[in-house]
């Protein structure tokens, strides 16, 4: 069975989120904007927040989502996780390199090895060799580890044609950048590569942005606290402190 990959760790995200805007609109707990300007500085940037998400919406909705339809519709599915598989495996090192640089040395290790199987046995990773060996999946990156350091949440972003970030998080673009190993292959090999990386991407993420828009009160504040929940949860690896300001903080 293949393991969860960071775009099934997205979704995810999503639906834990829908569940607590459920919870605050039955509770009346949530606000659409924090009454303490102290809550309310993890997006100073709001308005070009916005402005960025909304182009991101129109590109997704004319460019990004009839081509990932269009995959979906005419690529088998043992094609598209064997694809899946792939890229989750030349993305790997940056897991690897931060969980050494977050102290998990045994993690590391087994990490390691999970790259090396599926990279040799798994043909590149196309075939997730290692799960069934008992070398689970993980999900560590810089901004993870900037966090594990003890650097504080900082403020959201919005990128353009990239989406949610944070000002902590965005060290990590240029760190998975040079841990890809599509980085070093050359250029006119690798962009028809990342194209169909791009639309993976995508197609996993369908669910997740579906959900979004058909239960959201306020799509773009669910995202973000989506974002903000999935990051915390990440870095204390699954097991974060109960912050109940945090955990309805700005929900509609």
């Amino acid at each position: 069975m293949r393991s969860m990959t960071k775009t099934h760790a997205n979704a995810a995200m999503l639906r834990m989120a829908a569940g607590w805007l459920v919870f605050t609109v039955l509770t009346g707990c949530g606000t659409t904007q924090s009454a303490d300007p102290e809550r309310s500085n993890h997006d100073p940037f709001e308005s070009v927040n916005r402005q960025i998400d909304r182009v991101n919406e129109v590109v997704d909705r004319t460019i990004a989502k009839p081509a990932t339809d269009a995959y979906v519709s005419y690529t088998p599915r043992p094609i598209r996780n064997s694809v899946s598989n792939f890229f989750d495996n030349v993305v790997y090192p940056n897991v690897i390199l931060n969980d050494f640089l977050q102290g998990k040395g045994t993690q590391g290790l087994e990490d390691s090895g999970r790259f090396l199987v599926n990279t040799t046995f798994g043909f590149l990773g196309i075939w997730d060799m290692a799960t069934p060996l008992g070398l689970e999946a993980h999900d560590e990156d810089f901004g993870q580890t900037l966090g594990v350091w003890g650097i504080d949440e900082s403020p959201y972003l919005v990128l353009p044609f990239i989406g949610p970030s944070t000002v902590r998080d965005l060290p990590n673009l240029g760190v998975s950048v040079v841990t890809n190993i599509l980085f070093y292959v050359p250029n006119p090999y690798v962009v028809p590569v990342a194209l169909l990386g791009f639309i993976d991407y995508r197609a996993g993420m369908d669910e997740a942005v579906t959900l979004r828009d058909s239960t959201a009160v306020e799509p773009y504040l669910f995202t973000r606290e989506a974002y903000r929940h999935h990051r915390k949860f990440l870095i204390y690896d699954g097991n974060p402190p109960v912050d109940e300001d945090f955990l309805f903080d700005d929900l509609p």
